[in-house]
């Protein structure tokens, strides 16, 4: 069972939820943290790092000895990462986006392939939990590459549970994460703009067409127009967490949702169970 844990804004509780999600379920679970660009579940699980690799991705270098100038290779880089000036041809790494068109167009065979490090995928033991992340480059500005590196990784073993932390927002990066989950839980707050990029997350998840629910988190800070709209449309609220003080403090300080509150390892138990077929 493939649960992602996604949301439409950063700080509405998505890692809290995912990892107190895979500390409460029962069997082989596998956590996978998917937003590359700042990973964090590391903080709450303190998990053993037993491994790790560096994920490359190949990107033209043009021997200008043997190029004609034609500028095919310019041409069908949609990307702008090949540009010819007269008889100079600059290439950008960074915006290179590894499709291969190049290689397949140059009759020249002026073309041959370096690689550039996107990041690194990391795996290890925390618990009863297997551990995945991957750390994106700093200064890289594509994560879903590396993400879909850190889920390949993850699904070399089957597991009973497979819990994914999405990346906030609704940009590639989050679809790449929840594409082939078998059910998305959207993490929220009672507030006009943790409604406004519901809205948003929950459009993009229907287009995906895969099923979703909502959690509620900091319940009690706002209002009911989050629970409203959820009825309106249709949306299964999954769970509420009261707004607190003490698990604001325990979070700052790295302590898993469920540590804090032991009676809710029951409640996101009985959450999984209940969505899963």
């Amino acid at each position: 069972m493939k649960i992602a844990v996604a949301s439409g804004k950063g700080g509405t509780g998505k890692t809290t939820v995912s990892v107190s999600l895979s500390l409460s379920c029962q069997g082989s679970v596998a956590y996978t943290d998917c937003d590359v660009e700042e990973p964090n579940g590391h903080i709450f699980l303190n998990p053993s790092i037993d491994g790790s690799s560096t994920y490359s991705m190949p990107v033209p270098i043009i021997d200008e000895k043997k190029c004609n100038f034609c500028g095919k290779c310019k041409e069908i880089c949609r990307f702008n990462a090949i540009t010819i000036f007269g008889k100079t041809v600059m290439t950008f790494p960074d915006m290179c986006h590894s499709c291969g068109g190049c290689f397949l167009v140059c009759d020249n065979e002026a073309i041959s392939e370096n690689k550039r490090d996107i990041g690194v995928v990391e795996w290890g033991k925390a618990k009863h939990i297997d551990f995945f992340q991957g750390r994106l480059r700093v200064g890289e500005a594509m994560s879903s590459p590396l993400i879909k590196q850190v889920k390949k990784k993850a699904q070399e073993q089957d597991y009973d549970w497979l819990i994914l932390d999405a990346p906030p927002g609704t940009s590639c990066p989050v679809i790449k994460s929840v594409r082939d989950s078998d059910f998305v839980i959207l993490v929220t707050e009672p507030t006009p703009f943790g409604l406004h990029d519901l809205k948003l997350a929950a459009a993009t998840i229907s287009r995906l067409g895969l099923p979703m629910g909502v959690i509620i988190n900091k319940w009690g800070i706002g209002d009911d127009s989050v629970k409203n709209w959820c009825t309106d449309q249709g949306l299964p609220i999954l769970m509420t967490i009261p707004f607190s003080k003490a698990a604001a403090e325990a979070y700052a300080s790295g302590q898993p949702l469920v540590q804090l509150q032991p009676e809710l390892r029951q409640d996101f138990k009985k959450l999984a169970e209940g969505i899963s077929p």
